[in-house]
């Protein structure tokens, strides 16, 4: 049994071969990537999958129902996805090019946990989204 079918099966899921070949996309990804649906499936086509754009929903809803994988929905609405982790990471945002990077502070991290705490909440999930205009070219 692969990797990829313990995975959906922790999650509950029948072992697929959509499900498979979407999340050995999603696992093969740099750590900073989040793809669109439309991005998915662009890789399958170039893997020479016959999986339709309708079933590339399907299946990262269904991944997203149970845990598997996190949805981000940035500037216009338009939704990407990452395998969900345990790291805490935030996110920058080109409103130009809609090109997303992740980061990680620590000062930035123990201070959300100390707003937090100041307002006596106990933080379950996170998410903090920087938007501007990226000058790197």
């Amino acid at each position: 049994m692969t990797a990829e079918s313990q995975e959906l099966r922790k999650a509950g899921l029948k072992v697929t071969l959509p499900r498979v070949k979407i999340y050995q996309i999603l696992e093969q990804a740099e750590e900073t990537d989040h793809w669109s649906a439309e991005d998915i499936y662009k890789q399958l086509l170039n893997l020479g999958e016959d999986i339709g754009l309708a079933t590339v929903y399907r299946v990262l809803t269904q991944f997203e129902a149970a845990g598997l994988v996190v949805r981000h929905r940035f500037e216009g609405d338009h939704s990407v996805f990452e395998l969900a982790s345990d790291e805490n990471h935030d996110h920058l945002v080109c409103i130009k090019t809609g090109r997303v990077k992740e980061f990680n502070d620590d000062i930035l991290n123990a201070r959300i946990e100390e707003i937090a705490a100041e307002h006596g909440f106990d933080i379950t999930g996170r998410t903090v989204h920087i938007y501007g205009i990226n000058q790197d070219k």
